[in-house]
């Protein structure tokens, strides 16, 4: 039994060493590092003439290799370099940000479009903010920077669009304060074709989609002895309104409705947040 017990000590010793050796996801992920990015270098993969990766983007920018400046054409394939990417898990690129996600290489584009941890865009509608920031610092830019935009408190308000008669697209765009968070409210007028426009309203919320799920709202436009309503879980700004418009998920009407609610050219929309049950 002595001897036997002894010869299990000294196999499990010798398996020890080799075990050290195996390289760690992380050494082989450093492989495929770009030299001007440190982003990865993902498959199609292409090397210069010495063998040196560039990722794809970086390449087009590029006259020469950054790390031999040997010449990048040809263009030559490096086949055995994309079997090993294959065969890898790489990290999200907001892993620093707090994504602890590992992915093949040909899941990542799709969840890193869609990952909560990347950073938050301005939520204003329109394209002239090209702010960036983390969740926790958007409501100090809105408050900084669109210092315009009315903020209300309660879960139950009046959202005014005045003048909707405007010419061109226009949004509107109001905050709202409840239940602990914040929700932005936008109306936005878009002219589909020459003569023909439409109205876009909804609600996003200041946080994660996790967080909209414990929420929902009613539009409600009323008057004139008649009442239209829409209700449904409000967006994450990470979703932003260009999605759900392009969706019509959100109350969609057009002039000649807008009309019969609105008063002298001033339109209001009853806003109402509430909680779900878990």
């Amino acid at each position: 039994r002595m001897q036997i017990k002894a010869a299990a000590m000294h196999t499990a010793t010798c398996l020890l060493p080799m075990a050290s050796n195996v390289p760690s996801l992380l050494n082989l992920t450093s492989l495929f590092e770009c030299p001007v990015c440190f982003d990865y270098v993902l498959p199609p993969i292409l090397q210069c003439q010495a063998g040196h990766l560039v990722c794809n983007q970086c390449r087009q920018k590029l006259s020469c290799c950054p790390t031999c400046r040997g010449s990048l054409t040809p263009s030559i394939r490096n086949l055995a370099m994309e079997k090993v990417a294959s065969a890898v898990l790489f990290p999200c690129k907001y892993a620093t940000t707090g994504c602890s996600l590992t992915l093949h290489h040909t899941e990542k584009p799709e969840h890193e479009d869609i990952c909560e941890y990347r950073p938050y865009s301005c939520p204003c509608p329109g394209a002239s903010c090209k702010w960036q920031g983390s969740l926790e610092a958007v409501m100090s830019h809105l408050m900084h920077a669109h210092k315009s935009i009315t903020t209300l408190q309660g879960e139950d308000i009046v959202f005014l669009a005045t003048d909707i008669n405007l010419p061109g697209a226009v949004d509107w765009v109001m905050m709202q304060s409840c239940f602990g968070h914040h929700f932005m409210l936008v109306l936005e007028k878009q002219e589909k074709y020459e003569g023909h426009q439409q109205f876009f309203a909804i609600v996003l919320l200041i946080g994660t989609r996790k967080q909209a799920e414990n929420f929902a709202y009613r539009l409600e436009l009323n008057g004139n002895r008649r009442r239209l309503t829409w209700e449904a879980t409000p967006r994450s700004i990470h979703d932003g309104v260009a999605a759900a418009i392009m969706n019509s998920d959100c109350l969609v009407f057009d002039t000649a409705i807008a009309h019969l609610f609105a008063d002298n050219g001033n339109l209001g929309i009853n806003v109402t947040i509430s909680t779900c049950c878990p």
